[in-house]
């Protein structure tokens, strides 16, 4: 599956690890990660639950090996041909969140664990988290972003600065939708980043790229 994975489970078959990740992501997408209980995961996936820590060292290691797979998912549907061409900065930014939002919108738990991996806070695993988060925007930047015309921006600005606060803004907007109970809307999401879009367009390019 090319993530960090214990070997006995790598040892496992793709189906049976499947069941296991697809679990996890279901119960600790539901409960924050003190209530998630490993007997449910352990009862979902059809093993036991010490079959459950012999693949996993602890919780721990489950949530983090759930969180690398969310990001895989995540990754590989997004960073398709069509984006790896896009050579300006703003619509690199709206095609990867559109495919992002579509992605989230069909697969609710994955949105719910997203949500809480990005906002947990005073939890065992918080600290982990916030590393690998900003890891993770860091990684994006870097890895997606080398082919983007960076003339067009003015001398006192930092792409890497907008980039992070299209990312905050975008999962503000997804985390203010799940406390709402609203369901994520391509066509009003799409509205709402390409008005963000606009904005932050205006401060950083330079008038002739207006």
């Amino acid at each position: 599956m090319g993530i960090n994975m214990s070997e006995r489970f790598k040892e496992l078959s793709e189906e049976k690890q499947l069941s296991i990740l697809r679990a996890a992501i279901e119960v600790f997408a539901k409960y924050e990660y003190k209530k998630a209980s490993t007997d449910l995961i352990a009862s979902k996936a059809g093993v036991s639950k010490g079959l459950l820590f012999y693949y996993f060292h602890n919780k721990k290691d489950l949530y983090l090996t759930v969180y690398e797979y969310v990001k895989q998912i995540i990754t590989k549907e997004v960073a398709d041909s069509r984006l790896l061409e896009i050579t300006d900065f703003f619509d690199l930014i709206t095609y990867a969140t559109m495919k992002k939002i579509k992605i989230l919108a069909e697969n609710p738990y994955i949105v719910e664990f997203s949500v809480r991996s990005f906002y947990s806070n005073k939890e065992e695993i918080s600290n982990d988290l916030k590393l690998k988060n900003k890891e993770g925007i860091e990684q994006n930047y870097s890895q997606f972003f080398n082919k983007i015309n960076y003339n067009k921006f003015k001398n006192n600005v930092n792409p890497s600065e907008i980039f992070k606060m299209m990312v905050w803004l975008v999962d503000g907007y997804i985390h203010e939708q799940q406390m709402n109970n609203e369901p994520l809307r391509l066509d009003e999401i799409g509205k709402v980043v390409a008005n963000w879009t606009e904005m932050l367009k205006q401060i950083a390019y330079k008038k002739e790229y207006l």
